[in-house]
């Protein structure tokens, strides 16, 4: 039997599974308590503080990654507007359980139907508020093995960042779940272990606990039972991938010298070593976020100050792309106002935020200005208006190289016009992809519109690259699609001028880009755009990139 999901974080694992698949039971609807309303509130509060200190205490004691998202969660753990509506709900007659499963599941699903960041948030809600309902009833929440006999296969509907904090490689070889995206708390988690994970994976949770499991981490293939040999097959040809990658070293660009440096996106500042490690020559990407999501106040100039520069001492001789805050809308800032708005996807957020609230931006551009040296760009740009609105702002804080996003379809369709009055143009496929295609990345059922080999968004990354050339500046992408190796040498040959990606996908692409010619990329570009599917571009592309095979990529 074998499973197909998405394939999240590469690499081969391979081992019995452990479903995780116990859930803390719904409180009875109605359920009501005796005593004194005061007394089942003071229940619900200690409860609540308690979950939160443990997961606090879990992500002081995981570190990394893991440790920015569990403070996260505890800080959801007692949101002032939680805390009003779960006592006001023990007020009305309800029991500190229930009260607690109406408040969380009710605001959960606001979070689902808003997508985006938002909706990514919406599963870690779900976990605090079964945490809290079991501490209430006395139950112990659903755990994985503390000492496995042997490494396993970890299968869940979807996975906490509670349960996956403190595991390491030792342990789990491979994480596969039902539900998720590519940029879900799972595939974040996989790629920061360096562990194979496939995500969106129907029929998952129907494995059965024990049975052998491999599991394909760039594929997204899911095989029970596979034969000793299949196994040792696979193993053996992921081995000498990498032992071939590891011979590409050196700057980007094709066999015939054509150069393309290739970037990293980075999320903070507990990235950077790992984006030096891999080799990349500058960040394509650097993501702000961390310094604003879940605090009460602004970040401090000083701070942000810090931080860019933390990033520039990191690549004195490469180029560090700062992106301001992509905040608002689905991405809520605590210290701003909260926007009311029936799709949040569609709202005020990026450079739209930054326009109602100049004074954020005006610290950030200045920030950026006083570490020196870097180039900035803004997220969520419609019209050329904007983009003059933002270089300007940009220029008068004495910031020389300035960019913006293509993320919305007009974007690319007028890139011409935006690069009229901005420096430099960057690809973020992901959300171009989500807005060309109207399917949330977040969103399993819709994965598949998100396949980066779409026609329709070669088309949009074309016509920006080709707008790119004739005013003479740089284009770049600093999407997922970026990190494969073949649909990157499709994308130098459209005339795209760097690439950025997670760290570890620079060797593949490293690798792909120097086994082909200028020539033979640009045959690719042109054949990938013919077909009107993605697996016919895909493989329309692949057939004019022999190097690929030869390498296992």
């Amino acid at each position: 039997m074998n499973l197909r999901g998405v394939g999240v974080s590469p690499g081969i694992g391979h081992g019995p599974s452990y479903v995780l698949t116990v859930s803390v039971p719904e409180p009875p609807e109605g359920a009501t308590y005796t005593g004194e309303a005061e007394r089942e509130k003071e229940r619900a509060m200690a409860a609540l503080t308690q979950v939160a200190g443990e997961l606090e205490a879990r992500g002081n004691q995981a570190g990394g990654e893991a440790e920015e998202i569990l403070k996260a969660q505890a800080l959801m753990a007692e949101d002032p507007g939680l805390v009003v509506k779960v006592r006001s709900l023990i007020d009305r007659g309800l029991a500190a359980p229930r009260a607690v499963f109406e408040a969380f599941t009710k605001y959960r699903d606001v979070l689902t139907g808003s997508g985006g960041y938002l909706g990514e948030r919406a599963a870690d809600l779900g976990d605090i508020r079964d945490r809290v309902i079991a501490l209430l009833n006395g139950q112990a929440m659903p755990g994985l093995p503390v000492a496995p006999e042997e490494p396993y296969v970890l299968v869940a509907r979807d996975l906490a960042p509670a349960d996956t904090a403190l595991l390491s490689r030792d342990d789990v070889v491979a994480f596969v779940t039902e539900e998720g995206g590519p940029t879900s708390h799972t595939a974040i988690m996989a790629r920061s272990m360096g562990v194979p994970a496939v995500v969106a994976c129907p029929g998952a949770t129907r494995i059965p606990p024990g049975v052998p499991v491999m599991v394909d981490g760039t594929s997204g293939e899911v095989r029970l039972e596979p034969a000793a040999s299949d196994v040792a097959h696979a193993v053996g040809a992921a081995t000498a991938r990498q032992a071939a990658l590891a011979t590409w070293t050196g700057p980007g660009g094709t066999a015939d010298g054509h150069p393309v440096p290739l970037l990293a996106n980075v999320g903070g500042p507990a990235e950077l070593d790992a984006a030096v490690a891999a080799g990349a020559e500058g960040i394509g990407l650097y993501r702000t976020e961390f310094l604003f999501l879940d605090r009460p106040e602004p970040p401090s100039a000083e701070e942000q100050e810090h931080a860019y520069r933390a990033a520039l001492e990191a690549f004195p001789g490469g180029r560090v792309v700062v992106r301001t805050l992509d905040g608002g809308a689905d991405k809520p800032l605590a210290f701003l106002p909260a926007a009311t708005e029936p799709n949040p996807a569609l709202g005020e957020r990026g450079l739209r935020r930054f326009a109602r609230y100049p004074e954020v931006m005006d610290v950030q551009l200045g920030a950026v200005a006083a570490a020196g040296g870097a180039s900035v760009m803004a997220p969520m740009v419609a019209t050329a208006e904007e983009a003059a609105w933002f270089a300007r702002e940009c220029r008068d804080k004495g910031l020389t190289d300035v960019g913006v996003m293509i993320e919305i379809p007009s974007a690319a369709l007028r890139a011409a016009d935006l690069l009229a009055v901005v420096d430099f143009v960057s690809i973020g496929t992901n959300d171009l992809s989500q807005y060309s295609f109207a399917a949330d990345r977040q969103l399993g059922a819709v994965s598949a519109m998100h396949d980066p080999w779409q026609p329709a968004l070669l088309d949009l990354i074309a016509a920006t690259a080709v707008a790119a050339a004739r005013a003479g500046k740089p284009c770049g992408v600093c999407g997922e699609a970026a990190a494969d190796p073949a649909l990157a040498c499709v994308l130098v040959g459209m005339g795209v001028s760097t690439l950025s990606m997670a760290p570890s996908a620079l060797a593949a692409v490293r690798a792909g880009l120097a086994a082909h010619t200028m020539e033979q990329c640009e045959a690719a570009a042109e054949a990938a755009r013919a077909p009107s599917s993605a697996a016919d571009a895909r493989a329309a592309a692949r057939a004019h990139l022999p190097g690929l095979d030869r390498l296992g990529l």
